[in-house]
């Protein structure tokens, strides 16, 4: 996402990690290891706790499932309604706030830096969805990460066989982790 998206962000461990020991050799990277780092915008996120582990494991899944040269990155921005709904206006001509939007990096960018690119999702858009489908927000939250970051990948589904190819990748990846298709509609007694 262009650094003017979001200028005031607060980026959890943010801070580079400690040097080991010179006796102590790291341990090579996972091959198809995908980093994803939160970036906190618009709102309080002290109760995001379980949702981090969430995305994590969605993106560590991805990983594996989609060919992803290690070390590849990509953040995933948290926002509010205003600021997802301004995002969407800006780059897609769609005055209202979305679950997420995918902002490709460059052919550039992926070659000099692994990086894949930027999410942002709206907390609250996904938070009523899930509400709406019945759905666990972790559940809602694993499959809005792996759908953005397969877009990141060159997933897309603007045609109908594309949609399919990546509905199915979405569906396997979820179902590694106990949830189910979230293309179903789910059906729940109210009685």
């Amino acid at each position: 996402m262009p650094a003017e998206a979001h200028p005031q962000t607060r980026v959890a461990g943010d801070s580079p990690p400690a040097p080991l020991p010179a006796d102590v050799a790291a341990e090579p990277e996972p091959p198809g290891r995908l980093s994803v780092t939160l970036v906190e915008e618009d709102g309080d996120w002290s109760g995001f706790g379980a949702l981090n582990e969430a995305i994590q494991q969605a993106a560590a899944a991805l990983a594996r499932r989609v060919s992803v040269v290690s070390g590849s990155e990509a953040s995933v921005v948290l926002g509010s309604d205003a600021l997802v709904r301004r995002l969407n206006r800006t780059y897609r001509g769609k005055d209202a706030p979305t679950n997420v939007l995918s902002f490709p990096a460059s052919p550039q960018e992926r070659a000099n830096d692994g990086a894949l690119g930027d999410l942002a999702i709206c907390a609250p858009v996904v938070a009523r969805e899930a509400r709406a489908q019945d759905k666990t927000l972790a559940a809602h939250w694993a499959h809005m990460v792996v759908h953005g970051v397969l877009h990141l990948a060159g997933y897309d589904h603007r045609h109908d066989r594309e949609a399919r190819r990546m509905e199915r990748v979405e569906v396997e990846i979820l179902r590694g982790f106990g949830y189910q298709n979230p293309y179903l509609r789910v059906v729940t007694s109210r009685a």
